[in-house]
């Protein structure tokens, strides 16, 4: 296999990362509508469900490049001068916490107190999975594989090293986390629960699989995604920890959206 590994369409050579990026976004988007439907109505009203959505893709947008150019400045400062440079590079930990902070900034302008964010976790697995597809099938114009592995799975990407699949990895841990949620099946969550512990659990294997992935160290031997998922892996287990003692009410929902009451 050649990477990137491009898609022909209509005759036309169509670089895989925006095609699988467009239908990460679509699916997702549509999986969310889907699961709104079947909640019945409940929550937020459709005026403020469409500030929350613009809420999260303004904070994602913006929190997933700040900390791509945090990552890579080395690489990014050197053509500051070209606004191409500062238009590429996304961070999937940047953009869940960036989307995290708008819709509460949102939130709070508002005036909503009840959390939002379950209904977004299955959707966001289901973007990120095919999103990582893109990622998997650029190869290492992408930056996101692993460095070099004697596993019989390692991949060449094209510079004659075997590395790890690193992209393929997250669609796993993904997929496990998803089955894992689904086998609660019709139990209730209590309000908010199942989206801190999406962000506690991806955000703890972020900070892991960066060991076996090149990168610049930031601080005590860290990288900025690492330090940033560490961050977003403590607020959110704070959160669950206090949302425990303090016996959450409010709205209850289902790891598919099943009811909100």
């Amino acid at each position: 296999m050649a990477f990137p590994v491009y898609f022909h369409v209509a005759g036309h050579r169509v670089h895989p990362h925006p095609v699988m990026e467009l239908i990460a976004y679509s699916a997702g988007f549509q999986l969310y509508l889907w699961l709104r439907r079947r909640a019945g109505g409940g929550g937020p009203g459709a005026e403020a469900t469409g500030w929350l959505v613009l809420g999260c893709v303004m904070g994602a947008l913006v929190g997933s490049k700040l900390l791509a150019w945090t990552e890579s400045f080395h690489q990014y400062w050197p053509h500051r001068a070209d606004p191409r440079a500062w238009l590429g590079g996304k961070t999937i930990v940047g953009g869940l916490l960036g989307g995290w902070v708008g819709v509460e900034v949102v939130k709070k302008r508002m005036g909503i107190r009840q959390s939002t964010g379950d209904l977004f976790v299955f959707p966001l697995m289901l973007g990120m999975s095919i999103g990582r597809i893109g990622c998997f099938l650029t190869g290492l114009d992408d930056h996101t594989c692993g460095v070099a592995t004697s596993l019989p799975w390692g991949v060449d990407f094209g510079d004659g090293i075997r590395r790890h699949p690193t992209q393929l990895y997250d669609i796993v841990v993904i997929a496990m986390m998803a089955m894992l949620f689904l086998r609660r099946g019709r139990r209730p969550w209590a309000n908010g629960r199942m989206f801190r512990w999406f962000i506690v659990g991806y955000m703890g294997w972020r900070f892991a699989v960066e060991f076996v992935k090149p990168r610049e160290t930031l601080v005590a031997g860290l990288s900025a995604i690492q330090v940033a998922s560490l961050v977003g892996a403590v607020v959110s287990g704070v959160l669950l920890w206090r949302g425990r003692t303090r016996g959450q009410p409010g709205i209850v929902s289902t790891p598919i959206g099943e009811s909100f009451v």
